[in-house]
């Protein structure tokens, strides 16, 4: 997905999440990556990393990651009559 200069891996822009895979390209990206998420911050934005392994070999860990992230974003209760 795109956010300005950058594509994400995944986003919610609803939970204002963005959710990042990363894999042995970036191990050699690290100033590269910090930047990256400063920018996707200063847009309001969370984001979340992981790497291959953790997505493959935790997979339950990784969601209880995710799950609390969006915890962390309550969203407003709909006004009356259905109206945002």
């Amino acid at each position: 997905m795109p956010v300005g200069p950058y594509y994400c891996d995944f986003l919610c822009r609803a939970e204002s999440i963005v959710i990042e895979i990363d894999g042995a390209s970036h191990d050699s990206r690290e100033e590269h990556d910090k930047h990256r998420t400063r920018y996707l911050e200063s847009r309001g934005l969370t984001v979340l990393r992981f790497t291959n392994e953790d997505v493959l070999g935790n997979i339950e860990g990784v969601l209880q990651k995710i799950e609390i992230a969006c915890r962390a974003h309550p969203q407003p209760l709909p006004q009356a009559g259905g109206a945002q």
